[in-house]
């Protein structure tokens, strides 16, 4: 193979959530020659777009890492998959795409953790606002104050009102209010308490993911240049004046070995399972952990690959009477064909919909002062994911702990980049999750029984009324809990005297100049939601501080 070197002035490696806008920013200035790396393919595989088609992305290999977890004791022995976005666009490629920020109070915390007031939530609302583009503002003239002072309009990352809803699905919000959860009209004000249909990240009907929104208009720009289907193995170091310098990366592309030098910052974007990987292949990281697979150490980082939090959802299926589910609409070739009509006609109907339709946000018990669980209701059901839906009308309603205490590890196996690590998340080790999985189960049990939801005669299918005890209910939670896809946490942020963090506030990695990571690896703790939007937010951060910066050199 032949070696050949290119040079640029900064190289982004991830062109996914984060990627692809930090490669639109950084090449904004025509003077700055950026290179995006993307392991992954185009996103020209037709069920990215369609937004039911994330049941065909996950698990395959076109569009997903393929990635396991460990055997869990918390999950009583079972190995989960662990899908991560592995083509243009990333996760936001095979996503729920829904639109969710969290709670002020994670900003905040992050804030407290990171010991920089930009990261408390009225800093990172202009962050949120600085790329949406959204619905509500859609009307001109005089929008909403309410709307404005938390909505943005004219951005790069639509979001829109879901295309379809389901009686079965209205009736269980009207349910969730009897028990005490209150209707809200938007998740996103900084309390996400209530329940409503999600928005969702989609333009008319077709999944609006990070390629189209940030990438594809930036690759008219002559300065950007895109590498897709392009492995980085390893990231490259000069010596600084006695200090570790990231001068670029070593790629496997088109078959051949080739380095790209980066003159100014190498940005990490490959998220919170593919940064730390690359981190530890390339010398960063535990130093005991990469002396056993004979790596260099460069930096000895011992926060790099732990840390890793995640969202269990538990999923209670209930089978209902006199509902229109997907289970039946979906059960004949003429119900298909219906569906698939009016989706080529309307975009609208279930090839149009999210895979959670319907949220709620509350609380496990009456002693937390802020919602610490989220559901998501979908008017379907089946026995696992990738297997087909049960043959009788049902419903399914997931709940995660928002918060949880439990702890993981992203670990290299070998010194060989192309296998990939361990991913131990961990789930339910601690008696504080294992006692919220029992009463978020609890709360969902009070939810079906409230008299809104009584005329289609629920039966709870999974996980059966026969369990009632903690130890019981925590136990089927280890036996159906499944990953919501919200992996973080594993290179965060933290103050100079953490010795477990990973990056400063500014998302620079300690002891390595010229190395920066903007992705949901640096989230401290996980927010209180889905994941996309706040690393989406982490990026256009970063991007400002990385710009702000090299502007002083």
């Amino acid at each position: 193979m032949t070696q050949q070197q290119t040079s640029f002035d900064y190289i982004v490696i991830g062109a996914g959530t984060a990627g692809c806008l930090m490669a639109n920013r950084l090449s904004a200035n025509p003077e700055n020659r950026v290179l995006l790396i993307e392991a992954g393919g185009r996103d020209n595989y037709h069920w990215i777009h369609i937004p039911v088609g994330y049941l065909y992305c996950i698990n395959n290999p076109r569009t997903d890492w393929l990635f396991k977890t460990e055997a869990e004791e918390g999950l009583n022995g079972r190995s989960l998959i662990y899908p991560r976005g592995k083509t243009l666009g990333g996760c936001s490629s095979i996503n729920g795409m829904i639109y969710m920020r969290g709670q002020a109070r994670d900003y905040d915390h992050w804030a407290q953790v990171a010991g920089d007031d930009a990261w408390r939530w009225k800093n990172c609302l202009p962050d949120f606002i600085r790329h949406e583009d959204h619905y509500r503002l859609d009307g001109g003239g005089e929008a909403d104050a309410q709307h404005r002072d938390f909505h943005g309009h004219g951005g790069e990352w639509r979001v829109e009102k879901q295309r379809l809803k389901w009686e079965v699905l209205d009736d269980f919000a009207r349910a969730a209010e009897q028990a005490g959860i209150p209707r809200t009209e938007d998740f996103n004000r900084g309390t996400n308490e209530g329940v409503a249909y999600f928005d969702v990240n989609q333009r008319n009907g077709w999944r609006w993911n990070t390629a189209k929104a940030f990438l594809r208009p930036a690759l008219k720009r002559a300065n950007l240049t895109l590498w897709h289907s392009t492995q980085v193995n390893r990231l490259c170091f000069d010596d600084d004046q006695g200090t570790p310098r990231c001068s670029g990366a070593q790629l496997l592309r088109q078959s051949r070995q080739l380095t790209a030098k980066a003159s100014k910052e190498v940005i990490l974007c490959a998220g919170a399972i593919g940064t730390p990987h690359l981190l530890q292949l390339s010398g960063v990281g535990p130093k005991a952990l990469l002396q056993a697979h004979a790596i260099n150490v460069v930096q000895d980082l011992p926060g790099v690959g732990e840390n890793l939090q995640d969202h269990l959802q538990i999923r209670s299926v209930y089978r209902v009477t006199k509902a229109k589910t997907l289970n039946a609409l979906a059960s004949t070739w003429w119900g298909k064909a219906g569906i698939g009509w009016e989706y080529l006609s309307k975009r609208t109907g279930p090839m149009s919909m999210a895979p959670s339709q319907l949220g709620a946000f509350t609380r496990s018990a009456p002693e937390y002062a802020h919602p610490n669980i989220q559901y998501h209701v979908q008017p379907l059901s089946l026995e696992a994911f990738g297997q087909p839906l049960h043959p009788y009308p049902a419903i399914t309603a997931s709940v995660c702990n928002l918060n949880p205490s439990s702890r993981g590890t992203v670990r290299l196996k070998s010194a060989d980049p192309s296998e990939p690590p361990a991913i131990a998340p961990n789930y339910l080790s601690t008696p504080e999750d294992r006692k919220v999985a029992a009463d978020s189960l609890r709360m969902t049990r009070r939810i079906a029984g409230m008299p809104a939801f009584a005329k289609y005669a629920p039966e709870e299918v999974k996980p059966g009324v026969e369990y009632q005890t903690d130890e019981e209910l925590a136990r089927l939670a280890g036996d159906i809990g499944t990953t919501i896809f919200h992996p973080v946490g594993t290179t965060r942020m933290g103050r100079t005297d953490d010795a477990m963090a990973v990056v400063d506030a500014r998302l620079r990695v300690r002891g390595i100049k010229g190395l920066r990571i903007a992705d949901a690896g640096v989230m401290p703790t996980i927010t209180s939601g889905n994941t996309n939007s706040p690393t989406l937010m982490i990026a256009e951060k970063a991007a400002n501080w990385v710009l702000n910066e090299n502007s002083l050199h």
